[in-house]
């Protein structure tokens, strides 16, 4: 102290010294502090309970011989379902079971399959699948149409034929363009047995586009002519 007072030295002057108020730091949890929060601290109810076990650990590690028999039944089912016969497609026409060469012939061109009742048959449950039945239905209609004589017989299946497939209120109605319609309403008023002429076109040559392609690569033509030429290698 002597030394200092003798060189002159003052201490300095912290009157004016700014004060730090921040926020101040939190006091970090000390390791003791989280040992404190032992399991006995859990909260009731839990301690009993197991953890919920994977699903997908348990349905690939389970040794319970249920899920194969499982497996094993719906690979029957698909199966089984995906076989098409002759015998399970409801006639919409009778006619005779077709042989392997008509079957054949149905893929070299749509109007072989049309002009086959049996082709028919089977092209309309093709149709079902995809939720176009009407077109058929609607096609079928206006053949019987050109059958008729009767000038009240074809006044009335025209009426339906009208009612069912070209009306716009019908949950069946056909895709048919406005020209197609307004020939339709114009010959509605004297109906005759070819009044459907041009929609009936329309919609054969929209079912030759748009649903013949699929139905030749779809299940229910495969199978029915696998099914049947293993039927004729078994006979």
């Amino acid at each position: 102290m002597c030394l200092r007072k003798r060189n002159g030295y003052r201490p300095p002057d912290r009157s004016n010294a700014k004060i730090y108020t921040g926020p101040v730091p939190t006091e970090r949890e000390s390791p003791m502090g989280r040992s404190d929060q032992s399991p006995s601290r859990a909260q009731p109810g839990r301690a009993n309970q197991r953890p919920n076990a994977c699903c997908f650990c348990w349905c690939c590690c389970c040794s319970c011989s249920c899920l194969t028999v499982r497996n094993e039944e719906e690979r029957r089912r698909r199966r089984k379902s995906q076989e098409t016969r002759m015998e399970t497609i409801p006639n919409c026409e009778p006619c005779p079971k077709p042989t392997m060469e008509e079957m054949r012939m149905w893929a070299q061109s749509f109007d072989k399959l049309m002009k086959n009742p049996a082709g028919r048959n089977v092209f309309r449950e093709f149709l079902r699948t995809e939720y176009s039945e009407e077109n058929m239905l609607f096609w079928l209609s206006c053949e019987d149409l050109k059958q008729e004589i009767s000038k009240s017989s074809i006044e009335e299946k025209a009426r339906i034929i009208y009612e069912d497939y070209v009306s716009i209120l019908s949950p069946k109605e056909v895709s048919l363009d406005s020209r197609v319609r307004e020939v339709i309403n114009k010959k509605m008023a004297d109906p005759t047995p070819h009044t459907f002429e041009d929609a009936q076109l329309q919609i054969y040559t929209l079912m030759h586009r748009d649903s013949y392609p699929r139905f030749l690569n779809s299940n229910i033509y495969r199978n029915l002519v696998q099914g049947s030429s293993r039927t004729s290698s078994e006979s």
